[in-house]
């Protein structure tokens, strides 16, 4: 017999043996009751608890309103129902990658996938034709609500370049606040040599406040930052 077909034959000798000792690794685990252990981003999904901002919410924030507000039912306490990220991309019309880019983003960003929004009308001067996509949005609630809205106070608006707090003009009357960001790459997700082009978008935090004044304490409760 050659070297090489020696050699093969040892190898696939080697071979079987790991195996078999991978299979009586797993009954002995299996016999001990011991959970076999699962891939990394299944572990890093698991999550001991509520999010920090919900839990401090129910702590903090609703006997603190329940007060200031002068609120007898619990229930009737101003929380934050959801929130909408909206990204405009009309630069798609021209090119298809950019549409791609842009959702590759904001899946990054907000940790769910994004509905493509399409044109209603055709415009001949933006040569725009009827049910062309051009954006972008996600709507969050519950959990990941909160942990948006948490990475978005700690650490996305203090990146902002010469940041001194965000208006307090921008509610619409019922409670219900839109805030403008020029650049996705505040979001510490996005790297920054890894972006084709700077884009905006639009964070609408609806909230069940009757009136701005109800809808500006929530937020503020929050250490939202509101301009002095």
């Amino acid at each position: 017999m050659s070297e090489a077909v020696a050699g093969k034959e040892a190898g696939k000798h080697a071979g079987k043996h790991k195996q078999a000792d991978k299979h009586a690794e797993k009954q002995a685990d299996a016999q001990a009751g011991k959970q076999p252990e699962a891939p990394a981003h299944r572990v890093a999904d698991q999550r001991s608890g509520p999010p920090r901002l919900q839990q401090y919410y129910r702590d903090q924030v609703v006997p603190r309103l329940r007060a200031d507000l002068k609120i007898d039912n619990v229930m009737q306490v101003p929380r934050i129902s959801k929130i909408t990220v909206n990204m405009g991309v009309g630069e798609a019309v021209a090119d298809k990658k950019v549409m791609d880019a842009a959702l590759a983003d904001l899946t990054k960003i907000t940790g769910q996938k994004p509905l493509i929004t399409k044109s209603r009308k055709a415009n001949a001067s933006f040569k725009l034709r009827a049910g062309l996509p051009i954006g972008a949005k996600v709507t969050l609630r519950g959990t990941r609500m909160y942990e948006f809205l948490d990475r978005l106070i700690s650490i996305a608006m203090p990146r902002i370049r010469d940041f001194r707090g965000v208006s307090a003009r921008a509610f619409d009357g019922q409670g219900n606040y839109t805030l403008g960001v020029k650049e996705q790459i505040i979001f510490p997700e996005i790297q920054y040599d890894q972006v084709d082009q700077v884009r905006g978008m639009d964070i609408t935090i609806t909230t069940t406040a009757t009136d701005d004044r109800h809808g500006r304490a929530l937020l503020e409760a929050f250490s939202f930052p509101f301009r002095k």
